[in-house]
């Protein structure tokens, strides 16, 4: 295996100022309508970005852009699909100068077979290429690499959506049958998929409410479960599996202590600046390329940003986010929790260094891209996925907290689709750091804020081992929205 021996000392040397792993919570919804225009335009809004070395191909990183937030599955006669108008891409920093090396770019075209019915599908889809599918959307990959345009894949058809056992019998075929090979030597799959986040929405904006944390709000309630708020919702995805060596900027496989080791990644949707409306009806975009979305840190438009520069923010390159940086030392959100959990110990609300380098430079040590300011997912390639017989925690298991419980494979080191993402930022921006980092690092460890979470552990549809990972929709004909949690009430880990 690949460089599966990881000297834990020497990956953490330099992470002396690991009140790191800290985004302030609060929205809790990663990029889900973080920004009053994009949510106006869901098509185009990306809601998560992960980015892992594959764990059953450790030589490969897998990267997911899920976009169009809260997919009701019952979205008939006109189910959610990407947009033609829109340009989707995907972007490697490779060198930590927060600028493209690698682009991969999806364009999308939809056909409508028989125009004189208002059926999506005439009879059972039982492949790609079945005509009873009447709307099929094709997709072509472009990737951009020192200048060069390559087209990677043309036109493969994309996964209709899971309408029900009488449209779509046999899903998974139709799944498997849309993992295509690309010229580069990677995979890609594309279309729709469970949404993988798991949170607890609905508490969260009600006045930053977690519901096992509920007695300790200055509004208090009964501890409750938590209840992931986009269970039973889907997302359009984009899933990329690369070999590293395209990735890296010397093209090679690194140590884990290799500058050239680490990534950064983000996603991005843009639209042309004119649209133009045709007489029937139909649109048409004219003129240069705009970003109207980006996202790699989840929650960094949620609860970092403010609300007179959400758009703004959505609209510009990583390079220039030095600008946001005083948004991230001073965030708003740890001023509201002292103020809404005033039973807990105070946290700092000014000079948080460590929101600085986790989210805009990395943490030497570990996923360190330099010195330019830049919201990107930060991946050191050459640490190996934690799996059965590749662990990097001192507990001997893979941890959904990830680097807060020691295990250096997960978030904020990349982010896999099991990382607790909500939980890991809610601990670390209350500094309760847990034991691991209270003990290796002299970081706090305030209890009961080394307990906090939303109280929903895990997503709502367990994860597949093997590409593309992210679990298949939820289908129109039956699905169950707001379920419960997999935790109790009351002061939890």
């Amino acid at each position: 295996m690949r460089n599966s021996a990881v000297s834990l000392p020497r990956l953490l040397a330099g992470l002396t100022s690991l009140s790191l792993l800290l985004l302030p919570a609060s929205a809790l919804a990663s990029s889900h309508r973080e920004a009053p225009l994009i949510a106006n335009d869901p098509t185009a809004d990306n809601t998560d970005v992960y980015a892992f070395v594959s764990p059953d191909k450790p030589n490969t990183v897998t990267i997911v852009a899920n976009y169009i937030p809260v997919e009701e599955p019952t979205g008939g006669p006109n189910f959610f699909a990407f947009d033609d108008n829109v340009l989707y891409e995907i972007h490697v920093d490779s060198n930590g100068d927060a600028k493209d090396d690698v682009t991969y770019q999806f364009r999308f075209k939809t056909t409508t077979r028989n125009p004189n019915t208002f059926l999506y599908n005439t009879g059972p889809i039982t492949s790609q290429g079945d005509k009873d599918w009447n709307r099929p959307q094709t997709y072509n990959v472009t990737r951009i690499m020192g200048g060069t345009a390559t087209q990677l894949d043309h036109f493969d058809l994309t996964t209709p959506v899971k309408v029900g056992p009488r449209s779509t019998p046999n899903y998974s075929a139709l799944e498997t049958a849309n993992i295509n090979k690309l010229s580069n030597g990677g995979i890609a799959f594309v279309g729709q998929r469970d949404d993988p986040f798991f949170v607890d929405i609905g508490s969260a904006f009600d006045l930053l409410g977690l519901r096992p944390f509920n007695p300790a709000h200055v509004i208090p309630l009964g501890a409750a479960p938590g209840i992931d708020s986009v269970g039973g919702f889907n997302v359009h995805s984009i899933i990329l599996q690369v070999p590293i060596t395209e990735l890296t900027s010397n093209h090679k496989l690194n140590k884990p202590t290799a500058r050239e080791a680490t990534i950064g990644v983000y996603a991005s949707a843009s639209r042309q600046q004119v649209r133009v409306l045709q007489a029937d009806g139909s649109q048409q975009g004219q003129g240069p390329w705009q970003q109207v979305s980006r996202l790699g840190n989840p929650l960094i438009n949620e609860v970092i940003i403010p609300l007179g520069d959400k758009d703004y923010w959505n609209s510009q390159r990583p390079a220039n986010d030095k600008e946001f940086a005083k948004y991230y030392s001073s965030p708003e959100l740890a001023g509201l929790i002292n103020k809404l959990y005033p039973s807990l110990p105070d946290i700092a609300t000014t000079s948080r260094a460590d929101l600085v380098q986790i989210l805009l430079t990395g943490v030497p040590g570990l996923n360190y891209t330099g010195t330019t300011q830049s919201d990107l997912l930060r991946l050191n390639t050459g640490i190996p996925p934690c799996t059965a017989d590749s662990l990097t925690d001192t507990t001997g298991k893979c941890s959904r907290l990830g680097v807060l419980s020691g295990d250096l494979a997960g978030f904020p080191n990349g982010r896999r689709l099991t990382d607790d993402v909500t939980d890991i930022e809610l601990r670390a921006v209350a500094q309760g750091y847990g034991s691991f980092l209270a003990t290796n690092f002299h970081l706090p460890n305030k209890s009961p804020n080394n307990l906090l979470g939303d109280g929903v552990n895990t997503n709502d549809m367990p994860f597949s081992g093997h590409f593309p990972y992210v679990a298949t929709p939820n289908s129109s004909y039956s699905h169950t929205h707001h379920k419960v949690g997999s935790t109790s009430t009351g002061f939890l880990p």
